[in-house]
């Protein structure tokens, strides 16, 4: 596995003499030349301004376009800003990567577009919150705003959401929101258990930790809905019954002891 920080290659070892983040940024890509050049400048721009000490990784998931030349010209500017580049294996195998690679305090998984403002990363961290094991973003309740989403997208999430807490998850409001904050520990235990690359990862993850008897909080957040969403309602709902399947096929055999 090769690195790239400030437009150097570098390997794992040589990272491990770097001064270890409080805050790492941890986001999945594929094919995403288009919009890392918009919303990265602007996370970068804001994480200069805190006190704390932190780093943007960026998985790239094996991407066919100039999503790797985007990053490392980005990063000949920014040594905090590293490159993670992977074979391509799906969403779930890019953050289980770059969680584990990490070495900082909290581990912060962003979607690549930045729905939810950069800023509001803060309302995730100490001294705004503290003690918890994964803090999770959610769309839904009091304090939450959905800005420009589709009324029939919000419908097909909350049907996503009703399965999944139903047959795995209960009493979580918004389980499919790209935004979760991982504490060091709870990130180290619980990615070495994922089995699932793709759709439903972060179900999977929360699955997990509700059996670990972690503390879960859920983050009220401002949300913009992005048009080019690759979600497919009849694709997506034939995958989310396999991956709840799979999910509980795993535990029965005992693959997560």
């Amino acid at each position: 596995m090769l690195f790239i920080a400030g437009g150097r290659v570098t390997t794992i070892k040589r990272l491990r003499y770097r001064a270890m983040p409080h805050l790492s940024l941890v986001i999945p890509a594929y094919n995403e030349e288009q919009r890392l050049p918009e919303t990265l400048p602007i996370a970068l721009e804001w994480l200069a301004k805190q006190s704390f000490t932190w780093e943007v990784r960026v998985v790239d998931d094996g991407s066919a376009d100039g999503t790797r030349e985007v990053v490392t010209d980005l990063a000949r500017d920014e040594p905090r800003l590293v490159l993670q580049a992977e074979p391509h294996r799906g969403k779930g195998g890019a953050v289980k990567a770059g969680m584990l690679a990490s070495e900082a305090d909290f581990r912060f998984l962003c979607d690549a577009d930045f729905s939810m403002p950069v800023q509001e990363v803060e309302r995730f961290l100490p001294p705004y919150l503290d003690g918890y094991d994964l803090a999770i973003g959610t769309r839904e309740g009091p304090g939450a705003v959905r800005i420009d989403e589709p009324e029939s997208r919000h419908i097909m999430g909350r049907v996503f959401n009703a399965v999944f807490t139903t047959a795995l998850v209960p009493g979580i409001d918004d389980t499919q929101c790209g935004f979760k904050c991982f504490s060091a520990s709870a990130a180290e235990r619980l990615f070495p258990l994922q089995t699932i690359d793709g759709f439903a990862f972060d179900v999977e993850i929360l699955f997990l930790a509700r059996k670990a008897g972690m503390s879960i909080v859920e983050v009220p957040i401002t949300w913009y809905y992005m048009e080019a969403s690759s979600v497919k309602p009849v694709r997506d709902t034939w995958r989310m019954i396999k991956e709840v399947a799979r999910i509980r096929l795993a535990e029965a055999q005992g693959r997560y002891r």
